[in-house]
């Protein structure tokens, strides 16, 4: 399963589903959505009498966290374009012009391995438009003093009680799939990404 990208801000998993179904739920994709806030399940696939192309099918997985939310996208089950596509091939080794009748079925399976490329360009639409990014919400961002327990302000280099020095436990995330990483981890536990010194 491939790993969830985590998107902090003002937002809950019900935008996503509404705007993944906005934009799938036509031509010859059908969606379904199963569950409510806090988490939803969004699986998206070709009509089952679709008239071109293969059949295939993708899950995506979103649940709220504090202030942020999670989304997965499954593996997409893409057997059907595989098969589609290995009998359009077929067909023009016999015949070149077999290719002029189906055009639509080349231009629904290539449509349908592009299938998850366009679901994370709607899930980052979504969170722009909603100002949710990978980066720590303020809220979250505060941080508590080891010494004396006070909560602390964003940017603050010492702790405004006691003066304690705070660059050890300043959170921060992976740019790739904001994941919230310690200071000292070289690769985010989460998609493995290379993390910059911070």
């Amino acid at each position: 399963m491939p790993n969830p990208r985590i998107y902090h801000g003002n937002l809950d998993p019900s935008d996503f589903a509404r705007d993944l179904s906005a934009h799938f739920n036509r031509g010859s994709y059908q969606v379904q959505q199963i569950g409510r806030d806090p988490k939803i399940a969004i699986q998206i696939a070709t009509h089952q009498f679709s008239r071109s192309g293969g059949r295939t099918a993708l899950t995506i997985t979103i649940h709220k966290l504090e202030d942020a939310v999670s989304i997965q996208v499954g593996e997409q089950a893409w057997l059907g374009v595989a098969a589609s596509l290995g009998l359009t091939a077929l067909g023009a080794l016999r015949n070149p012009f077999s290719l002029i009748g189906r055009l639509d079925d080349i231009a629904q399976d290539i449509e349908s391995l592009q299938l998850n490329e366009e679901v994370w360009k709607v899930i980052e639409r979504t969170a722009r438009q909603h100002g949710a990014g990978q980066e720590l919400s303020d809220r979250l961002r505060r941080y508590v003093c080891p010494y004396c327990q006070t909560a602390n302000p964003t940017g603050e280099s010492r702790c405004i009680a006691c003066g304690a020095p705070l660059g050890d436990i300043q959170p921060q995330t992976c740019t790739r799939c904001g994941f919230v990483v310690k200071t000292y981890e070289i690769r985010c536990p989460n998609c493995k990404n290379r993390l910059q010194p911070g």
